[in-house]
């Protein structure tokens, strides 16, 4: 290999001059000729420089609106990308079988569609038929929306020249083959190589493409990890068999916050966004019931209100039954030993149930108190307002500590009318105003909050309720 050639430049003018020259021949100085790094890294490494086929710009002269997001029109899907779909952006969302992948994008087409743009919906796991069934179903039929039952990668490309979309769906990237690619149909070869030919097509063409992918038994994304690093948003769909309740969840977002949360239920005629899923974890009683405790939980970014219930009964078993369901069960076992050393609670003869309502799920520490309010309230069968919300978490002494964004949890609580909140102290954030707010130390003082005769440093942001 033929050795590169060095390149000199004065340190004065900046310009390229003959290595012989001990004067720059255009500022005329002396000794200041030396060579340039990249031309003597090149020269050590054997390898030349070549000129870029177009210049690097300051990073101000780069237009801020290039890679403006496009509403899908799902406020909760825009919400997790971050106000939208970037052009030539790499989505992929990844769920279990059957929690409603396709239902869910089928959505987005239809709103897609509906703003007048062309969008390309390939599927590799059913026929154009079915799709068309299910689009009927879920009132998803639309001119601008194109469909496509194809595997290989090749014949994919074809479809998107002759149909030129903005939008590219591909369901699913582990059904797709690359030709002339070694490995099996969802194997790592395959998946890498089709993964990277869909992201230079959206790099290259400015197609915005969603892809579907599967998720493995422990809930990763089926195929090599190296996947989520080409695509651009990671998106994970969460939801339970037995709940009509679905959540998006970002992993990975180039383009917006990564810890956003979209919540949808399934219905029999497709998937409807919830805006306010609070409604759905609270359950109203005509009057106070013993054993119900609220909460604010955060799930992301997003302040979610959700109900605890526990109930305590006498039983003649050695060994009581314990059941969580919606809660962490090592917290809960933590909270029932914290109440019998500080809360005179008993409960090694009693059976303990521990459960959320509507299938929330809450294992952030921010619950404690929550749970502990509604054990203490059932074991002594004493009913908790139904407008106090708790908050906080509680350490293995007794005492209540301070969590995250207290001041949005409050703001939240006030929003679906709670009217009390408990809190720990030391909480300095700025409270919403018009709530009644009570801050503890301990569980000793959270127990008299919760009583109607005295609350413990209760303070009013504004007149009190």
């Amino acid at each position: 290999m033929a050795k590169a050639k060095s390149i000199f430049r004065c340190t004065g003018c900046g310009h390229q001059v003959p290595k012989w020259f001990g004067r720059c021949p255009d500022c005329g100085e002396w000794g200041t000729i030396s060579e340039s790094a990249p031309a003597a890294v090149a020269a050590r490494t054997g390898t030349t420089s070549v000129a870029p086929s177009s210049p690097a710009v300051r990073i101000t002269d780069v237009a801020s609106d290039s890679a403006t997001a496009t509403p899908i029109g799902i406020a909760e899907f825009d919400r997790v990308l971050g106000r939208g779909v970037v052009p030539g952006s790499v989505i992929l969302l990844a769920g279990e079988p059957g929690v409603g992948k396709s239902t869910l994008l089928l959505e987005t087409v239809k709103h897609w569609a509906a703003q007048g743009k062309t969008a390309l919906y390939v599927t590799g796991e059913e026929s154009a038929g079915q799709v068309r069934l299910r689009a009927e179903r879920t009132d998803a039929v639309h001119d601008n929306i194109y469909l496509a039952s194809e595997t290989d990668l090749s014949t994919v490309l074809g479809h998107v020249e002759a149909v030129s979309p903005t939008l590219l769906i591909v369901d699913s990237v582990q059904t797709m083959v690359a030709t002339g690619t070694d490995g099996v149909t969802g194997g790592v070869t395959q998946i890498r190589a089709v993964t990277t030919a869909l992201v230079s097509l959206a790099k290259t063409s400015g197609i915005a493409i969603i892809l579907v992918g599967h998720v493995t038994k422990d809930g990763n994304v089926a195929g090599p990890r190296s996947l989520e690093h080409l695509v651009d948003v990671v998106l994970s769909f969460e939801g339970d068999r037995h709940s009509s309740l679905r959540m998006i969840r970002g992993i990975k977002n180039r383009f917006g916050p990564s810890d956003e949360v979209g919540c949808f239920e399934q219905r029999s005629d497709g998937i409807h966004q919830v805006s306010d899923p609070s409604g759905i974890f609270v359950h109203q009683h005509e009057s106070d019931v013993s054993g119900s405790a609220a909460l604010v939980a955060m799930d992301g970014r997003r302040a979610m209100v959700g109900q605890i219930q526990a109930l305590l009964n006498d039983t003649k078993m050695t060994s009581p039954r314990r059941a969580v369901s919606g809660l962490d069960s090592a917290r809960v076992a933590m909270m029932l030993a914290v109440a019998e050393k500080h809360a005179g609670i008993t409960a090694s003869s009693k059976e303990v149930y521990a459960s959320t309502v509507g299938g929330m799920k809450v294992s952030e520490p921010a619950a404690d108190l929550a749970i502990f309010l509604a054990l203490y309230s059932s074991f002594f069968d004493k009913p908790i307002p139904s407008t106090t919300v708790a908050i906080g978490e509680v350490g293995l002494v007794g005492e209540v500590r301070r969590v995250s964004s207290i001041a949005r949890r409050v703001a939240e609580a006030k929003r679906l009318g709670f009217r009390h909140v408990i809190i720990p102290v030391g909480s300095d954030e700025e409270m919403p105003k018009g709530i009644a707010i009570t801050r503890v130390n301990n569980l000793l003082e959270a127990k008299t909050a919760i009583s109607a005769k005295e609350a413990p440093r209760r303070d009013y942001a504004e007149a009190p309720f």
